[in-house]
């Protein structure tokens, strides 16, 4: 199986997370600090900003090798360039993003179970959020805590990457990825303290120990 998604921290570039800084310095920061997956999620932010936002980051990430994932929005993936979105549950399925965006485009889906990846695949998923593995308090997830074993048992089985996502924090990454994870996805612990480049490189570092 080829994997289209780069190996690594996969970064959650959220509105609600460090909102004093805008959605493109905090892509910027993380990008700097070697990150190379980015998801914008805009929940809030007005449509023609969201698009203008997702150019910028864009013209950040692609000299680097980063890939850029817009959350939910195939059009501003699609009208921006994006390499690609995540769908949840209430988004476009992912057959329709994959028919709207193409061959190349990375689509993944948030899902639960084995079962779930299995029909995700089915339905021209290339990837999928996998949680939450931890609690979170970035956003309310009402589902059961599959802690690193329940992620372990579930990647050791599944037919796509697997994005370890929700509660992740720098201490807690080695043994995500040590449960199989092909990425890690972290927010809030992320952008924790005033060098966030640094702050990054950790997080990096910690994958690569692992991995």
């Amino acid at each position: 199986m080829q994997n289209k998604l780069p190996r690594g921290i996969y970064a959650l570039i959220d509105e609600g997370v460090r909102p004093e800084l805008s959605l493109e310095e905090k892509a910027r920061l993380v990008l700097e600090g070697g990150v190379r997956v980015v998801q914008l999620r805009m929940k809030t932010t007005p449509d023609r900003e969201a698009l203008a936002v997702v150019r910028r980051v864009l013209a950040r990430a692609r000299p680097l090798g980063a890939k850029l994932i817009v959350n939910d929005r195939v059009d501003l993936a699609l009208a921006g360039g994006a390499d690609g979105v995540h769908l949840g549950d209430e988004d476009l399925p992912p057959d329709e993003a994959r028919r709207l965006l193409g061959p190349e485009a990375l689509v993944g889906v948030t899902t639960r179970t084995l079962g779930g990846i299995r029909e995700a695949q089915a339905l021209g998923a290339d990837h999928v959020g996998l949680g939450p593995v931890f609690a979170t308090r970035t956003k309310h997830v009402p589902h059961a805590l599959l802690g690193p074993e329940g992620l372990g048992a579930i990647a050791s089985q599944s037919p796509l990457p697997i994005v370890g996502i929700a509660g992740i924090t720098l201490e807690r990454v080695p043994e995500v990825v040590r449960a199989g994870a092909w990425c890690v996805a972290v927010a809030s612990d992320l952008f924790a303290g005033d060098d966030l480049v640094s702050r990054a490189r950790a997080f990096v570092r910690a994958f690569s120990g692992a991995a």
